[in-house]
């Protein structure tokens, strides 16, 4: 703890998909599609994660091609849950223990975040993602083609339309994670399930486990 017993920081602010868990939700769909489609998506994630190609150029061509339905996922909210950080349950409950305000800031699926957020007891209103749209049928018909989330500056816009209290740690692995850094007081490149040069290279801190960014938020020995 800082002096005075107060932690480092007043909010942080998550990135999910090999962030707070270790998969990419949307790769994790496609991989149901075959392994041309999972090829195919992964190498689309992943230059839009390094910034060669803008997130909007790729976000609806890599639903449709996964196609996501109802019991997908349903069942990617399980494969979440089972990839959670290690040490990351602990670490959200101390920093809420504290009163840090923890969020969650993801351009992946709000429905397939939203359990695993419960389990940790961050409140739907913290959790930032994108909405897919079913057929009556649970069928996949769509996305929220409205959602800034669904765009490279995305979190940085949600970001910069929240009043947290501050000071606030952005953390999360990819550009669009990075774009954050410009309304936060603190960014950190989370390298525990993949490191991305263009990302640590430009951010504040680094941090290689949920113990590891425990200590930063908490300013603890």
């Amino acid at each position: 703890m800082t002096a005075g017993g107060a932690p480092a920081f007043a909010s942080v602010v998550l990135d999910v998909d090999s962030t707070l868990c270790g998969i990419e939700g949307i790769d994790w769909l496609a991989e149901k599609r075959g392994e041309a489609v999972a090829l195919q998506v992964a190498e689309q994630t992943d230059k839009a994660m390094r910034g060669e190609i803008p997130l909007e150029d790729v976000y609806g061509a890599r639903l449709d091609l996964a196609r996501p339905s109802a019991a997908d996922i349903s069942e990617l909210a399980r494969a979440y849950d089972i990839s959670l950080a290690p040490g990351a349950r602990d670490a959200i409950t101390a920093w809420r223990a504290s009163g840090i305000r923890v969020l969650l800031v993801s351009g992946g699926i709000r429905q397939a975040i939203l359990p695993v957020a419960a389990s940790l007891g961050i409140p739907d209103e913290d959790v930032h993602a994108v909405m897919i749209h079913l057929s009556p049928g649970g069928s996949y018909a769509g996305f929220d083609a409205a959602s800034t989330l669904a765009t490279a500056t995305g979190k940085r816009d949600v970001l910069a339309r929240l009043s947290l209290p501050r000071p606030t740690i952005a953390v999360g692995d990819g550009v669009t994670d990075l774009a954050m850094r410009e309304h936060a007081d603190v960014f950190c490149a989370f390298t525990g399930f993949g490191e991305r040069t263009s990302v640590t290279g430009q951010a504040d801190v680094t941090a290689g486990t949920f113990a590891e960014l425990s200590r930063l938020v908490l300013a603890a020995p």
